[in-house]
């Protein structure tokens, strides 16, 4: 049996996207695989398009990382998953409503051909306390925050990529489950720059969940406003993003863009 896929990016954070009726058409070791960049496609993750679980919803998006295990959420991977099902339809402006593991989520394609910019719901942030680590004689302070996915941010840390591959792998095993840990740097009023070190992936180009989730934590603390768009630099480009100081609804904008298509054996 041949199994046809597409290529997307977001901000440099690739996935593998598969059509698929039953979650088990990719297994962890599959996963794998696929994600391998040199005997594979190569990829951050797979994101299975499901038939919808919930009234209303268009499709369901599972999420695979490269290493097989399986997050909760993938904010890149969401606006990929959506400009996929505009595609699908022909469709240059859509909206649609995509289950997740972090629940339905809204999503509103604005395409132009194989690539286009997506804005998304991405739930509410949750602050779950902090965590504090040492680390070359220096004390950093980590704000737990969830949404839907774990993460823990940590503000000024000045590190070095090598110390952050180092600390970032630690941080997430000392914490319940694992978590992405963010690392940023205030830029100005409404502008951070940022560095993931993603679970099950390692450090990555960009990640949608940990943008949003150092916007919440930005703005609890008082580093950044509420209701108003902040730009997030990571590595792989720029998301903007907004926090209502009600509860907490984070709405995500980036882009999102069809690299190739295939199939393999």
């Amino acid at each position: 049996m041949r199994l046809g896929f597409a290529k997307y990016e977001g901000l440099g954070n690739d996935f593998i996207v598969v059509d698929a009726s039953d979650p088990r058409a990719v297994d962890a070791e599959l996963a794998r695989r696929l994600c391998d960049r040199h005997f594979g496609i190569g990829g951050d993750g797979v994101l299975l398009v499901l038939p919808p679980r919930s009234n209303g919803s268009r499709a369901t998006m599972l999420v695979l990382n490269a290493d097989g295990s399986q997050p909760e959420m993938c904010g890149n991977g969401v606006r990929c998953v959506a400009l996929h099902l505009a595609r699908r339809d022909g469709a240059t402006g859509a909206s649609y409503v995509v289950d997740t593991g972090a629940g339905p989520l809204l999503c509103e394609v604005d395409r132009n051909g194989d690539g286009g910019f997506v804005r998304t719901s991405m739930g509410k942030g949750r602050r779950e306390g902090e965590h504090r680590a040492e680390h070359a004689g220096k004390n950093l302070i980590f704000t737990r925050i969830s949404l839907g996915n774990p993460h823990a941010v940590a503000f000024d840390a000045e590190l070095s990529l090598e110390a952050i591959d180092e600390l970032g792998p630690r941080i997430s095993a000392a914490l319940p489950g694992g978590a992405n840990v963010e690392f940023a740097k205030l830029e100005g009023p409404r502008a951070f720059e940022l560095v993931v070190w993603e679970r099950g992936v390692g450090r990555t180009l960009a990640c949608g969940t940990g943008a949003a989730a150092t916007v919440v934590a930005a703005a609890l603390s008082g580093r950044a406003p509420f209701g108003e768009p902040v730009n997030v630099r990571l590595p792989g480009g720029v998301l903007e993003i907004n926090v209502s100081r009600d509860d907490l609804e984070v709405h995500q904008r980036g882009p999102a863009r069809l690299v190739f298509t295939g199939e393999l054996e």
